[in-house]
This record gives C-alpha cells, sequence and structure tokens, in this order.
C-alpha cells in the first residue's frame, strides 16, 4: 500500500518569508522524518507530497494514493485545517484523521463550545468578542480567560490572558483583536487541574491511551498552559500520568466529546477543572501533533508504553477499518440497487 505524507514543513514557509509566529503549528522535519519510518517499518510505501500547493500539483499531474496520512494545518483562513482534507475528498483519496467539517468546527472554538454545550458536555461559559464595543455587554464575572478563537499550539495565550478588572479586559482584548484579526474567545477562569487526554480510534472504537495531568513549575508562566509554556516546556512544566477519581472523569468526559462530534483516528482533548473539581472540555485536537518527545500525544503515549510506532499503527488501521467499511458499504448498496423496481 502506497500512502502519501501531506504535511506543512516549517522550515519552506520560514524560506519563504513568513515568520515565527506564523509558522508555530507548522512542523519541524524531524516529525515528517518519525512519521515516514514508522509507516516503513508497518510495511507501507511511502511518498512526501507536502503542503496544499504541492497536493494540487500532483493530483493535477494524476499521481493518486491508496492513502494519505494528513498532517498539514494550513496557513489561510478559519478553515485552514480543512482544505487538504477537502481536496482530499473531491478525488475521492481516503485520508487519515477527521474530515473537513470535524477539523472546521474544532478549530473555531466559540462554535465547538455551542456544540459540546448542547451535548451536554461540562465547558466554561463564553462570550465572543469580535470588538472592543461588546466588551460593554459583558456579564461574565471575573477572572476571565482570552484568547484567540481559532488558532492552536497555545498562540495568543499567556499569564495575561487571565484577566480580573475591566482595564485589563479591553487590554489584552484590543491586543488580541488586532494581533491576529479574529474574534477573542473570553471564557470564565478555571482554576483547577489541567488534563489532557490522548484518544485513538472511530465511533464505538474510540479509547483512550492515557491521561496526563500538566503541572506549571515556578519558572512557567503563571494561569495557563501558554504558548511559551509549551514550546519550551522543559524546566517549566511537569507532565505526569493520573488515574484518579478526578483524571477518570475528564477522560470519560473527552471520550464523550470525541464520539459525539464524530472525530476520526486519533488526537487529544484538553480539559480543565473548575471550582468544584468538574473537568471542563477547553478543546479538541482532531489534528494533533505527534512529533515523538515533543507533542503531548507521543508523550502521553510513552507514560503508558505505547511506542511511536504503535501509536502511528493504531491510527491508520483507524483509517484503513473506516476505508474497508466503507467499501463494503458501496459494493452491497450498489449490488441491491440492481434488484431496485
Amino acid at each position: 500500500m502506497r500512502i502519501g505524507l501531506t504535511y506543512d514543513l516549517r522550515d519552506d514557509y520560514l524560506a519563504l518569508g513568513y515568520s515565527h509566529g506564523e509558522t508555530a503549528e507548522f512542523d519541524a522535519v524531524e516529525t515528517i522524518d518519525s512519521i515516514e519510518s514508522a509507516l516503513k517499518v508497518l510495511g507501507y510505501e511511502t511518498d512526501r507530497i507536502g503542503n496544499i500547493w504541492r497536493l494540487t500539483q500532483r493530483l493535477a499531474d494524476g499521481d493518486r494514493w491508496d492513502l494519505v496520512f494528513n498532517i498539514a494545518e494550513g496557513l489561510y483562513g478559519i478553515a485552514r485545517e480543512a482544505q487538504v482534507p477537502a481536496l482530499l475528498d473531491a478525488y475521492q483519496i481516503p485520508y487519515v484523521f477527521s474530515d473537513p467539517f470535524v477539523l472546521s468546527l474544532t478549530l473555531h472554538k466559540g462554535m465547538a463550545k455551542r456544540v459540546f454545550r448542547d451535548m451536554g458536555i461540562p465547558t466554561a461559559d463564553f462570550v465572543e468578542i469580535r470588538s472592543l464595543e461588546e466588551l460593554n455587554n459583558v456579564s461574565l464575572p471575573f477572572p476571565l480567560f482570552a484568547k484567540p478563537i481559532a488558532e492552536g499550539t497555545g498562540k495568543g495565550i499567556s499569564q495575561e490572558s487571565r484577566i480580573t478588572c475591566r482595564s485589563q479586559l479591553e487590554t489584552v482584548c484590543g491586543a488580541l483583536l488586532t494581533q491576529y484579526n479574529q474574534p477573542v474567545l473570553l471564557e470564565t477562569y478555571l482554576p483547577g487541574r489541567e488534563f489532557t487526554v490522548g484518544i485513538t480510534g472511530t465511533g464505538d472504537n474510540a479509547k483512550s491511551v492515557g491521561v496526563i495531568e500538566i503541572v506549571l513549575g515556578t519558572n512557567a508562566e503563571k494561569f495557563a498552559y501558554s504558548f511559551e509554556n509549551k514550546e519550551n516546556w522543559k524546566g517549566r512544566v511537569t507532565y505526569r500520568p493520573v488515574n484518579d477519581a478526578e483524571a477518570k472523569r475528564a477522560e470519560k468526559t473527552a471520550l464523550d466529546a470525541w464520539t459525539g462530534i464524530h472525530c476520526r483516528d486519533g488526537g487529544r482533548v484538553d480539559l480543565r477543572s473548575d471550582e468544584n473539581g468538574v473537568p471542563n472540555v477547553i478543546e479538541i485536537n482532531p489534528l494533533a501533533g505527534i512529533r515523538p518527545e515533543y507533542s503531548d500525544l507521543p508523550i502521553i503515549c510513552d507514560f503508558y508504553g505505547i511506542a511511536y510506532n504503535q501509536l502511528i499503527k493504531q491510527i491508520v488501521d483507524s483509517a484503513l477499518e473506516r476505508v474497508l467499511t466503507k467499501a463494503a458499504f458501496v459494493h452491497v448498496s450498489t449490488k441491491d440497487s440492481r434488484h431496485c423496481a
């Protein structure tokens, strides 16, 4: 089986003149090397495609693949993570990880939280802020927490994100609106423990691969798992596997959110507990980072004895099961239709 790899390589965009901030979510070459090595160990033939521009050219040239391992984050737009999967769908080429709808929904944190709320999944109260004038209508009690509505990797999050007064609210929201040119998600601040749950599989076959708690050290930025804390976690952040009652509740909530939104194959759910110790979903990461010894999902797997190659196998197996199930369904449906009057 021939598996193509789609990705956004950070070095490629830096060479084109994009900034470190603009490329913060993109992958290092070590990530691509690790994925390709794992796929080859598992017996697959691989083909490095690259970003959406290269994918478009390869498709136009007539290239096709049995499966695409897609980790492309996209560069522009609120639905940028959905662009590569949408293109692959148009060519009926199966791929690993979630579909365009799920990737668009989960990147827009406000819309995702509306779905969580409708499903009865705990998530902090929130409002979306599109202009400073809208702050006059905010009735949520302090402390609050502010972040861009559609960024990943902790972009736009710092210790200043926790807001305790009106003047700080205007300063922080104003800066975020200007820098990111998108709405600000303003939430009730959750003061409890922070968890991230690794998940592989789809639908009824989805399972947790482990739960870790994120503990900020004395050298870390306060109040949040911020961009700086994520980028330079060594010496700042301690990750520890947990299995107490609160962690188990976080795990169940994560799986409910994952299956409820129809995420596929593998990723993470981030949660933080409220003042009563109830884990609330912060966000779902259906296109989670998978760089060994750096990204949260492989770190979780390391704690729970799941080797990197095994993680990649679980992800690919989930995708192949979906592909084979769909193929069988199409075959049966076509066969049955021949008997219709």
